[in-house]
């Protein structure tokens, strides 16, 4: 009987790992055509066959400035940072066992939008300044967040109402430092917190990519350390995990993933809260989390919504948080009501 049942489960899984190398693999296709109808649309408009010259070096200048140096930047900028969201968002719902459980709800975001205002308020503009005081400022954040949820270890919804009440504190300072501020400080630190890719260029994406390259580099280790974290904290320790060290390394992790993404662009919400959890659907893993389709994800999610930004109103382009925003309210909706139901 206990042969079978192991037969039977590795089945189950083996089943498991084909779909969900299929669905990474059709999210990619998806991807890869969804960036390459973004090159094409915008006042300049192009062909596959403009962008194709591009790569070849046979494009004039014209086109090889509208490609290379205006919507090459956004366009990967929009694939990374959507999937340095989905994967920051993974962690943490991992972690909380809780689809509610993402950086944007539970008060880190807020806390790396602190510390850029406190970055922009000291004179600071660079994006390795405002990259590491939205690393700070999150890591300040969790690390508050953590401590105060602490109770003989960390479970899931406390760790998201203690985060949310967090988050909330922090908001009314960032309002207080706006206010505070002198005008000029106080715009740019708004239209920072409307955020948008539109400002996006190669430098700053090369830096976030240098971040979020260490996070990719760990990220087959945590998938490891989440799904055994997501047997229960008994049998993950049973397993040799370190559990509260392992849980605070995680919380470290995500919070880079997002913290390199709000630097560079701003809070943009509500991607880390639905990738996840798309992903999950996508794949059939029931309440396991899978960090890669949760950043193809993320990054399809990401890059329709700056195309959307950019050309859903004609001759208005909107910030792309303003986009997930509008989006992601109408889903964090549907997900409150599916959790009350249940009871969370």
């Amino acid at each position: 009987m206990s042969g079978a049942f192991v037969l039977r489960a590795g089945s189950l899984s083996l089943r498991a790992t084909r779909r969900t190398v299929l669905v990474c693999g059709l999210l990619s296709v998806a991807l890869v055509a969804l960036a390459l109808w973004a090159f094409t649309l915008g006042s300049y408009p192009l062909s596959l066959g403009d962008l194709t010259a591009v790569m070849s070096g046979t494009a004039g200048n014209n086109v090889r400035t509208v490609v290379l140096e205006w919507r090459a930047p956004r366009i990967v900028a929009a694939v990374l940072f959507g999937a340095a969201l989905a994967a920051g968002g993974a962690i943490f719902q991992s972690l909380t066992r809780n689809p509610l459980g993402s950086p944007d709800v539970i008060g880190f975001t807020t806390g790396s939008y602190t510390g850029v205002v406190l970055t922009l308020l000291a004179g600071a503009s660079s994006y390795s300044a405002l990259a590491a005081g939205a690393l700070a400022g999150g890591l300040v954040t969790a690390l508050a967040v953590y401590l105060l949820a602490f109770r003989r270890g960390v479970r899931g919804f406390r760790l998201i109402i203690v985060g949310i009440a967090v988050g909330a504190l922090l908001s009314s300072v960032n309002t207080w430092f706006s206010v505070k501020a002198d005008v000029d400080t106080a715009l740019r630190a708004a239209v920072w917190g409307a955020g948008s890719l539109s400002a996006i260029g190669w430098p700053a994406v090369l830096m976030a990519s240098v971040l979020m390259a260490g996070v990719a580099l760990a990220a087959p280790l945590a998938q490891r350390r989440m799904r055994w974290l997501e047997l229960g904290d008994d049998t993950a320790a049973m397993l040799g995990v370190r559990v509260e060290r392992t849980k605070l390394l995680l919380v470290v992790l995500g919070v880079a993933a997002t913290a390199a993404v709000t630097a560079a662009a701003g809070p943009i919400v509500f991607v880390a809260l639905a990738a996840p959890q798309i992903a999950r659907r996508l794949t059939g893993r029931g309440t396991s989390v899978d960090l890669a389709g949760s950043a193809l994800v993320g990054a399809l999610l990401l890059l329709g919504a700056d195309i959307a930004a950019q050309h859903a109103i004609a001759g208005v382009v909107l910030p792309t948080g303003a986009v997930t925003v509008c989006v992601g309210g109408a889903y964090l909706l549907v997900l409150l009501v599916r959790e009350s139901r249940r009871g969370f």
